[in-house]
């Protein structure tokens, strides 16, 4: 009997530590995001392993649109987005930006085969967007500055992917809006840049990571630790742009060393944020509450 009880006192002391392991080991925190100069330093944080050795997973996508469908349909935990994609899922979702990454500044742009006065006297101009992204306002915006009515625009709606493939035609006014890394074979093929983020002071264009009131309040720790590891990795891409390139290039098409470079000029880290910037986004949506500093 005795003998029993000493072997009972020692399965369940050792269930009991399994137990306390177990409850202790951080959930898969799955990303949606897409290939963008700002994401960069997530791709650089997974090629380093630091995603990895947090039990955090990118799932990567061609364009801002599907990579919030993939959160939409339950098989991301957070995805990367502007504010454009964050409004459209806050019609059916409890979402909230928690991780302030980048603000364009030059990175989101449109490009032409046409100059803005031949803009302005076509009779049509064939447009090039993802329709369900911030490109959408970006188009908007220009079209306001420039005076250009929309009804002369024939929109197509199309991925970066696609939209990468198009050729200046020289009897077609084409516009393109577009973002780094997509713009550099279009403009390789002979398209030039009519007005960017940099140019538009109207629009502030945020990229963060959101994820739902839910996860932000039972997983804090694990988007902490996310917080952290977006915070290191800027830093040490900054500190070494030639390694952090060669981790990166694959996820953004590949670009020399020089348009990487000239990539990271079109974005502003906002991961440490100033109070001014707070204040200016929190009209956004953004509120300072969530944002994890």
């Amino acid at each position: 009997m005795r003998f029993f009880l000493i072997l009972l006192s020692i399965f369940l002391s050792f269930s009991f530590s399994s137990c306390s392991k177990n409850s202790h080991k951080e959930k898969v925190l799955k990303i949606a995001t897409n290939s963008w100069i700002g994401y960069a330093p997530l791709f650089y944080a997974k090629e380093k392993g630091y995603l990895k050795q947090n039990n955090i997973k990118l799932l990567m996508n061609v364009s801002l649109a599907e990579a919030a469908e993939l959160y939409s349909i339950g098989k991301a935990d957070m995805v990367t987005t502007t504010q454009h994609e964050l409004y459209a899922l806050q019609k059916d979702f409890d979402i909230i930006p928690t991780i302030l990454i980048d603000r364009s500044y030059g990175g989101d742009m449109i490009l032409s085969n046409k100059s803005i006065s031949e803009l302005q006297k076509a009779s049509m101009i064939t447009t090039y967007l993802e329709i369900d992204s911030i490109n959408a306002e970006i188009l908007q915006s220009f079209l306001k500055i420039y005076n250009i009515p929309v009804e002369k625009l024939n929109i197509i709606n199309k991925d970066q992917a696609q939209i990468e493939d198009l050729k200046p035609e020289q009897n077609e006014a084409i516009l393109i809006v577009t973002y780094v890394p997509y713009n550099i074979l279009l403009q390789k093929r002979g398209f030039k840049v009519v007005t960017s983020t940099k140019d538009i002071q109207s629009i502030v264009v945020i990229d963060s990571l959101c994820t739902s009131k839910k996860l932000y309040s039972n997983r804090f720790y694990q988007l902490k630790k996310l917080k952290a590891i977006v915070d290191q990795s800027i830093d040490e891409i900054m500190s070494n742009t030639k390694e952090s390139y060669l981790l990166v290039k694959k996820y953004l098409g590949n670009l020399s060393y020089e348009e990487y470079l000239e990539g990271l000029k079109t974005i502003k880290w906002i991961n440490k944020p100033s109070r001014e910037l707070l204040e200016r986004i929190e009209p956004m949506g953004y509120e300072s509450k969530y944002i994890i500093q």
